[in-house]
């Protein structure tokens, strides 16, 4: 039996908690991006949606059957960007644009690759909790109802 009033803060806190994520991500803790926290914060949303609501009441709300594909695609992501530079001859994980070089900038988030890899790496984290949160929880689940 799970409690209406846990259910409830999960459903209230859902929203704020991802959108620290977000500001994590492309902020981080001290004004660069911080991917892996980011990712953290929000799979522990997710967690908390488990907790509160169980594993078949989250896959029918979220598309949690992504939750591999996503981590694939962090991965894809971040050693592509980690990777970019050795295809210019220069050492790997070599950020553009280089120092000194005006950056394009999207309101006050600067588009530059350490903010692809922290896109890559947050998805990686996501993705992969979500999927262990998953796999977890769905065999609580069978083997609190015999099945």
């Amino acid at each position: 039996m799970r409690s209406a009033a846990i259910q409830a803060v999960a459903n209230l806190m859902l929203a704020p908690i991802l959108v620290v994520a977000a500001a994590v991500l492309v902020k981080g803790y001290a004004d660069t991006g911080d991917g892996f926290a980011g990712g953290a914060i929000a799979a522990a949303a997710f967690l908390l949606q488990y907790v509160a609501h169980g594993a078949g009441a989250v896959r029918a709300a979220f598309p949690v059957r992504w939750a591999e594909p996503t981590a694939v695609a962090g991965v894809a992501v971040a050693l592509a960007v980690a990777l970019q530079a050795s295809l210019r001859g220069e050492p790997l994980l070599t950020h553009e644009p280089a120092p000194g070089t005006e950056p394009v900038k999207l309101g006050t988030l600067e588009l530059i690759t350490a903010v692809a890899f922290d896109v890559g790496v947050f998805l990686l984290v996501l993705g992969a909790v979500v999927a262990i949160v998953d796999a977890l929880a769905g065999a609580l689940d069978a083997e609190e109802t015999g099945g």
